[in-house]
């Protein structure tokens, strides 16, 4: 039989243990020091949000450490933000103050000084962001081997939350590039609270290594939950600012957030800071005190980091409305409740979210809110149904139901990503030959889909830029246009930059702006308005003072593509006749008005519908990749009928007869080559770039990887060929 987990583990350790009254080992921390102790394999932890992912990982890899000293940094933890990496850095200090193994953290709010410490004795364990790293292999490649050949663990933190993204791709490529150096081929040990598909997570954290990944999963009971979702209506105020309002909304998160922790959770910045300022004028107006805070990633860190203090303080009151900075696993102390207004942007960010609360054994509480404009009921059938109700039910029975989450996708041509590491390869080796350069890059893991001739088309492209320069041997340099552009300390970032300016008042910044105001507007930021005094454009900055009222501008906000699943599921609640008791009476009955609004025009059943005007209805109740798929296929009439793509109804319309669409799809689907016909398409109107690097590769290369990345060509083919069956069986009658 498998030794007790708690006698492996270092003696320190169990002293650390005795000594906070740990009653139990926990099961994911049992089977992680096991799948560790017992096996060479990376090691995926996949757990509830404060079920002991940490400890899980890092209570077996220290104890090995004890028990076989290394002779370098040992352990690499990698996490996505600098405030998890800074939470985690006590969380880990105290466990490790008796073992003499050292934790350090370096990303850009570290000194030089505790760098160079960490440089002198290279021991114990690493914190960094993927930014950090990537500098570090660039600005310091000459210690790499110093630093890291003893290396035995890199931890990656939120999973997740890298899988789905570029910064996830460029930590593949940093942990090969620093494998190649190094020849230490570390363990690699991935945490997450929530992952859709387990098989791509596994084969995610192996990349190329060629070693095998053993899956720890949480398997306990249920969680006890308390859910309660509410619906309200928003509307035009009657005075000439024309702006909407929602009756009743604030004045329910002001109730449920007068006593103890609450978090707020919103999905955009405008979001985040009209919901603050709302609650601090019902705070004036009942002389209650304000506990209400604004945390997003416009807010200075001075006042993010008070935020998170005020939350951990026990004893008082307090309340945070947040973005997705506090989605993540910093920790905020216990939770009473987390309340969501529209839904979350994905099933993954509602479990993430919901895992805030119910620590300490207990319930994990939400409360819900989903607005819809004031209805006209004269309106088409699909403009009447509450769409966001729908997205908040179908996401929270997918998880109650299925414990479903969506797998991240990975593209089959990150040719931004490609940009970014041809330049870092050549920055860190100074000189590679046009073969030397393929092998150091289309090796990594994330370009295993990319041909040699799409790399040397993408190559020429870079010479002709000089961002590349050929030496007289023939070897490729960086450029002189490519060393400004390596040499800015921006380049180390993956993602977009966003122009940012600086808001001031007195003599401090309150935050940042992604665009300029006028002087005279009054703004939001941390929860306050503020009046515009002057604009230093040259040195981007917006001077302010404190004013009352609300704020004059607006934040722009974004929104996030909807998977396939949650919109099938939105049309079973809408099918269904099921209650769900977490519905409140507003929601309950919105609910039932939908269903009989489906069932009297039979939108729940039917994909194609005639509206007024000559128009048809496509609703095929698909996500938003699909969804724009077929978008794309339509417009290929060549304007033969107009097509409206309408995302936040799930709908397309059609300005055609059933015989116009019938023709046009028997014509367009006969094709084989309709990747090709969508590739020239873009080619005509190409999309706006959202890759960073994106502006350095070739439109024929940015062409191959929209049809194949971010559209699902296959799945709009099948469709639109089963809705040409239905027009012919319709033709036929």
């Amino acid at each position: 039989m498998t030794p007790d987990p708690f006698s492996r583990l270092a003696p320190f350790i169990q002293e650390y243990i005795w000594q906070h009254g740990w009653t139990e080992i926990r099961q994911v921390q049992a089977q992680a020091s096991q799948a560790i102790f017992d096996t060479d394999d990376h090691v995926l932890i996949t757990s509830g949000t404060a079920s002991g992912k940490t400890e899980a990982a890092f209570l077996p890899i220290l104890t090995r450490l004890h028990d076989d000293p290394p002779a370098s940094i040992s352990v690499l933890y990698i996490g996505p933000l600098k405030a998890l990496i800074n939470d985690q850095f006590y969380r880990l200090a105290g466990l490790l103050e008796a073992s003499h193994i050292p934790v350090s953290a370096w990303h850009g709010d570290i000194t030089a000084s505790a760098k160079n410490r960490t440089v002198k004795e290279a021991r114990g364990v690493l914190q960094i962001t993927p930014e950090s790293l990537e500098a570090m292999c660039l600005r310091r490649s000459n210690l790499l081997r110093h630093l890291f050949h003893d290396l035995r663990f890199v931890v990656i933190d939120e999973v997740h939350a890298f899988m789905g993204d570029e910064r996830g791709r460029q930590v593949l490529c940093l942990l090969e590039r620093l494998e190649r150096i190094t020849t230490c081929p570390a363990r690699r040990i991935g945490l997450s609270a929530t992952l859709g598909d387990l098989e791509a997570a596994q084969a995610w954290l192996a990349g190329s290594s060629g070693r095998a990944v053993t899956l720890v999963q949480d398997q306990g009971g249920k969680r006890k939950l308390h859910l309660a979702l509410e619906h309200f209506e928003t509307r035009l105020t009657e005075d000439e600012s024309g702006k909407e309002e929602t009756p009743g909304l604030f004045e329910h998160l002001y109730r449920h957030t007068l006593t103890g922790k609450s978090l707020v959770f919103c999905n955009t910045r405008m979001g985040v800071e009209g919901t603050v300022l709302a609650l601090r004028d019902l705070a004036v107006q009942a002389g209650t005190p304000d506990i209400y805070h604004a945390h997003h990633g416009s807010v200075a860190a001075s006042y993010r980091e008070d935020a998170e203090r005020a939350m951990r303080a026990e004893g008082q009151a307090a309340c945070t409305v947040a973005t997705v900075t506090l989605e993540l696993g910093i920790d905020l102390g216990q939770l009473q409740r987390v309340l969501q207004v529209d839904p979350p942007p994905s099933v993954s960010s509602f479990v993430q979210r919901l895992g805030r609360t119910g620590r300490r054994g207990e319930p994990g509480e939400m409360i819900l809110y989903t607005l819809e404009e004031a209805r006209d009921v004269k309106a088409p059938p699909h403009h009447q149904l509450p769409w966001k109700l729908l997205q908040a039910i179908a996401t929270m029975q997918l998880y109650l139901e299925e414990r479903w989450v969506e797998g991240a996708r990975q593209p089959a041509l990150p040719f931004s990503l490609l940009v970014h590491q041809t330049l870092a390869a050549l920055e860190q080796y100074r000189e590679l030959s046009p073969a030397q350069l393929a092998a150091a890059t289309l090796t990594l893991t994330p370009f295993r889909g990319v041909t040699a001739e799409q790399y040397r088309e993408l190559l020429l492209h870079l010479l002709s830029l000089d961002l590349l320069q050929r030496n007289d041997e023939g070897g490729l340099i960086v450029g002189l246009a490519g060393e400004k552009f390596v040499q800015n300390w921006h380049f180390y970032a993956v993602f977009p930059d966003v122009p940012e300016y600086a808001v001031i008042s007195g003599a401090s910044q309150i935050g940042t702006l992604g665009s300029l105001p006028e002087p005279g507007d009054t703004i939001s930021l941390v929860g306050r308005s503020w009046l515009v005094m002057e604009i230093d454009e040259r040195r981007k900055q917006v001077f302010v003072k404190r004013v009352k009222g609300k704020a004059s501008s607006a934040w722009l906000g974004g929104g996030a593509g909807i998977h396939d699943r949650v919109v099938q599921k939105m049309r079973e609640v809408l099918t269904l006749d099921t209650r769900y008791a977490y519905l409140q009476p507003q929601a309950a009955m919105r609910l039932q008005e939908a269903r009989q609004l489906a069932r009297q025009t039979a939108l729940h059943t039917s994909s194609l519908m005639e509206l007024s005007g000559g128009q048809l209805l496509y609703l095929p109740w698909r996500g938003s990749r699909v969804l724009k798929t077929l978008g794309q296929i339509l417009a290929l009439n060549g304007q033969g009928f107009p097509v409206v793509l309408d995302p936040f109804r799930h709908t397309l319309t059609l300005g055609a007869s059933k015989d116009e669409l019938l023709t046009f799809l028997s014509s367009i689907l006969d094709r084989t080559v309709l990747f090709d016909v969508l590739r020239q398409q873009y080619l005509r109107k190409p999309s706006v770039p959202t890759g960073k690097f994106d502006l350095y590769v070739p439109q024929e290369l940015l062409a191959d990887s929209y049809v194949m990345d971010e559209l699902d060509v296959q799945t709009a083919q099948d469709d639109l060929k089963a809705l040409r069956l239905l027009l012919r069986g319709t033709k036929q009658e």
